[in-house]
């Protein structure tokens, strides 16, 4: 991401990121982003589990944003 294969990402909606790999039986990578420096990286997976891999990495997105907003209710 960093070196620009930009070309390779699909914006999924509610802050999910698929980036492609051109590679075997074609792997995907799925992401958010959490401000301009921090990646969470929420699994991965080939085209043929595409939409339950898509699933899986919602739920942990979700997880992820429920348990930060929590922490910044206890510390702040």
């Amino acid at each position: 991401l960093a070196r620009g294969y930009r070309s390779k990402l699909k914006f999924l909606g509610a802050g999910i990121t698929e980036y492609k790999i051109d590679f075997g039986p074609g792997y995907r990578i799925y992401f958010g982003r959490d401000g301009d420096e921090l990646i969470i990286l929420l699994g991965g997976g080939t085209q043929k589990r595409q939409s339950g891999d898509v699933l899986k990495a919602s739920a942990r997105w979700k997880n992820y944003k429920q348990r930060k907003q929590r922490s910044d209710l206890i510390w702040h």
